[in-house]
């Protein structure tokens, strides 16, 4: 388990980390989710030891980590994944790793089966692709069997059949017990893998709840349709008090079941064309709560200027 109380972190005048306090539970994977620069990385890090808080407190499994025998052996990271020797060996990255903690060097094969390098195990990583320098990072995280994993961007690099693996992993590692903890962009990929999330914004906590809870709170769900006797079905829906939203050819009622709706239209002989429920997904849930959070904003660029095609007009 990993508990924050207060953490914070300030950089001279930047605040990258305010105030967070919330607990990665084990059994479940955790979604760690903000805009860039919100302060997850730091987070991480302040987690990690590798950066100390300017105030707050941060624990895994009740110690801070500098106090941790052995650390590789209670939690395993991937916070960036050319953090690796590159005239090494993935072999003897690993090797060295197991020795410093007293873990058995027969983790070292293991590890590198379970995340498909074995065939390169004697290469250099300098020579290692980016998705392979993720896979080799992950074999370093899961090295000594620990009860505690943290992945920043683990899908980064990774081919289709990878993303599907370090899905499945994930949360394999979680169905175990472990405690897993990961942050990430791809905002359709954490909503088939994370079971909780916790999203910050601008260093401070904004939510910290289920995933099912976060998108039924932040997210617009509602019934689309679509019928050839339009108006007579807005009369019926509006006579049956359900408030109704016109999207182009389809309507839209939000609050409704689609059940419902189909049996009003069914008994007052409407036919329809579409009935569908259209689910609120975690993209749009995280973009509608962190709108006011993000540092970085892009935007689109000024409207070309229109050309006049006109008499006298000879070409380029």
């Amino acid at each position: 388990m990993i508990e924050l109380a207060g953490l914070t972190k300030r950089y001279g005048e930047k605040l990258a980390v305010d105030g967070l306090t919330f607990t990665v539970r084990p059994g479940v994977v955790t979604g760690f989710l903000g805009p860039n620069g919100a302060g997850k990385s730091t987070t991480m890090r302040m987690v990690l030891g590798l950066d100390h808080p300017t105030a707050g407190d941060v624990r895994i499994d009740g110690r801070h980590y500098d106090r941790l025998k052995d650390p590789l052996t209670y939690v395993g990271a991937l916070l960036d994944a050319k953090a690796v020797h590159g005239g090494r060996s993935a072999y003897h990255h690993l090797l060295c790793l197991a020795q410093s903690n007293g873990i058995p060097a027969r983790r070292v094969a293991e590890v590198l089966e379970t995340v498909g390098l074995t065939a390169v195990a004697r290469k250099k990583a300098k020579g290692f692709s980016y998705g392979m320098g993720q896979r080799l990072g992950i074999a370093a995280a899961l090295l000594g069997d620990p009860r505690i994993l943290m992945f920043d961007e683990p899908a980064n690099g990774l081919d289709p059949e990878g993303i599907h693996w370090i899905r499945n992993l994930m949360k394999s590692l979680a169905a175990q017990g472990r405690t897993v903890f990961v942050s990430s962009h791809v905002m359709s990929e954490m909503a088939l893998t994370a079971d909780h999330l916790v999203v910050i914004g601008q260093g401070r906590l904004l939510a910290d709840t289920s995933m099912a809870e976060f998108v039924r709170q932040h997210a617009r769900s509602y019934v689309r349709i679509r019928s050839p006797q339009r108006e007579r079905l807005l009369d019926v829906l509006h006579e049956a008090g359900i408030a109704v939203e016109a999207g182009g050819e389809a309507l839209e009622v939000e609050g409704e079941k689609a059940e419902r709706i189909g049996e009003l239209a069914a008994g007052h002989g409407i036919v329809l064309h579409e009935l569908s429920p259209q689910q609120a997904s975690l993209e749009e849930a995280f973009m509608r709560l962190t709108a006011q959070a993000v540092e970085y904003h892009a935007h689109a660029g000024p409207e070309p200027v229109p050309r006049r095609w006109g008499a006298g007009w000879k070409g380029a």
